[in-house]
């Protein structure tokens, strides 16, 4: 198996404090943010940031949907990591200045892909996909920091 990769970034024209708290507020803003892709979206305990466990089903195909219990870490300041506890996934959210009153949000998934072709064919075409979802989760997340 190996591992499967899909980043995005964006600069977004607030502060790295706000846009991280609003990246971390699973209880409120957060759910706003989400495209069509997601479903079933659950906040299980906690609800801001470290500590959080929050679940939610996302469609990235047509055929694939993932069941997505996420446990939420703080490792680093800026940095928010949601922990798959049914999966491999790991997606990790870095908020960084980007000048005055800017910030950079790079969003990165990572997970153990499948072997054989139908390994090659998901490190071809699932970070294309994951990369479009999040693109839509980040215009969100602009669009609402930006108000």
């Amino acid at each position: 198996m190996a591992q499967v990769e899909a980043t995005t970034e964006r600069v977004v024209a607030a502060d790295p404090e706000k846009v991280f708290d609003t990246i971390a507020d699973y209880s409120g803003t957060r759910a706003k943010l989400l495209p069509e892709h997601f479903s079933e979206y659950e906040v299980r305990e906690g609800g801001d940031g470290e500590g959080t466990l929050v679940h939610w089903k996302l469609q990235a195909t047509s055929k694939r949907v993932r069941d997505c219990l996420l446990e939420v870490a703080e490792p680093t300041d800026g940095e928010l990591v949601e922990k798959d506890r049914n999966s491999s996934m790991v997606t990790v959210w870095r908020v960084t200045p980007a000048g005055e009153g800017r910030s950079r949000v790079v969003v990165t998934t990572t997970w153990d892909g499948a072997g054989g072709i139908g390994g090659f064919f998901e490190r071809t075409f699932a970070p294309k996909g994951l990369g479009r979802i999040y693109d839509a989760i980040l215009a969100n997340l602009a669009a609402e920091v930006e108000k």
